[in-house]
């Protein structure tokens, strides 16, 4: 496959504005647009084809990684659509790959459709600020916004660490050192150590994976740092429980104790189709936590969170199943996109009657 064809199919993505690009031996090329998958015209793509594509876009040290692990992800920028997360993997014993489109510029919250408490959490001078929400749920892109938020009202230090860099920030009123995984660093662990001694004020962890990540963004958050991180995980409840039960004995208590004298507030992310499927409107729940939510997680309570969210929609919480609600009402998802993706449905049953 020549350069002019790759050419070619990066500029047919950006036309139809596809947030990802699947290169797949035995299917032509295909696109996702709108969470959607859409396969281009033309002839499959065959495994010769895929692995010179791939081998073109690694350099060697990444090709020798890519043999020994079977797996990599990376960060690329092609003149065509500009920078891009291309993730390879292995089938049949050839290579093939995904590109996922990370935009020329970071939209407003307004365009995201992000809850204007969130801004608050991120001028926080220290503790946690979580991200969650399952694959392509956008944690990346407000993550992003975030940081621009951040970057643009205050005169600070931001160190990111990331698997792989997927936006480039200028610096504008902070300073912003980003460093990648494999690139910069050799691990998130490592680099999550060593950056404490970088005199940051904000600290942005692209995923807590693992208890090594977690004790140390929680021990950042405690000693004065503000730590902006994403975590796979469907509700904020979900998301509590996953922090806590990666611990044991006494390391558990430990970690309930630093996250509720740290965490401020969790967002918990999807992306749905919009009524009309031109696009998709994020649906989201947010936790704000106040004195009553840091009692619960010590208690470790983490079951009663979603009546407390409720009682706090004075203070701007928001349950994922009202979010769901008030988007349906607003005529921007249907129904049945509403009630697939509730976690009660029945109240949203209740309230539509």
């Amino acid at each position: 496959m020549s350069t002019a064809n790759i050419d070619r199919l990066l500029s047919a993505a950006s036309e139809c504005e596809a947030s990802d690009l699947h290169l797949v031996a035995g299917v032509p090329p295909a696109y996702r647009v709108n969470g959607e998958i859409i396969l281009a015209d033309g002839e499959a793509l065959t495994e010769e084809q895929v692995t010179e594509l791939t081998e073109s876009l690694l350099n060697d040290q990444q090709k020798k990684k890519l043999e020994q692990d079977w797996e990599l992800c990376v960060s690329k920028h092609l003149g065509a659509v500009g920078r891009v997360r291309a993730t390879f993997y292995r089938r049949n014993g050839h290579p093939e790959l995904s590109m996922r489109f990370c935009g020329h510029h970071i939209a407003s919250r307004e365009e995201l459709g992000l809850p204007e408490k969130l801004d608050d959490l991120a001028r926080r001078p220290n503790g946690l600020v979580l991200i969650t929400g399952a694959t392509g749920a956008g944690k990346t892109t407000t993550l992003n916004y975030l940081v621009d938020l951040i970057n643009g009202e205050r005169r600070c230090k931001i160190v990111t660490i990331e698997d792989p860099i997927e936006f480039v920030h200028d610096n504008k009123r902070a300073i912003v050192v980003q460093q990648e995984v494999l690139t910069d660093v050799r691990s998130f662990n490592r680099a999550l150590i060593h950056v404490l001694r970088q005199d940051p004020d904000v600290i942005v962890v692209g995923e807590m994976r693992d208890h090594e990540a977690i004790a140390t963004a929680l021990t950042a958050a405690e000693t004065g740092h503000l730590v902006l991180a994403t975590m796979h995980s469907p509700s904020v409840a979900h998301a509590m429980e996953r922090i806590i039960g990666v611990f044991e004995g006494n390391a558990q208590r430990q970690i309930v104790l630093q996250l509720a004298n740290a965490l401020q507030g969790i967002i918990a992310q999807d992306l749905l189709p919009a009524t009309d499927r031109t696009r998709r409107v994020l649906a989201y729940e947010l936790l704000i936590v106040n004195s009553a939510i840091r009692n619960m997680i010590r208690e470790n309570q983490a079951h009663q969170l979603e009546n407390a969210i409720q009682m706090g929609r004075k203070e701007g919480m928001v349950l994922m199943d009202n979010c769901l609600y008030d988007l349906y009402c607003k005529c921007l998802i249907s129904y049945d996109s509403a009630i697939s993706r509730a976690r009660n449905p029945d109240r949203i049953l209740r309230e539509r009657k």
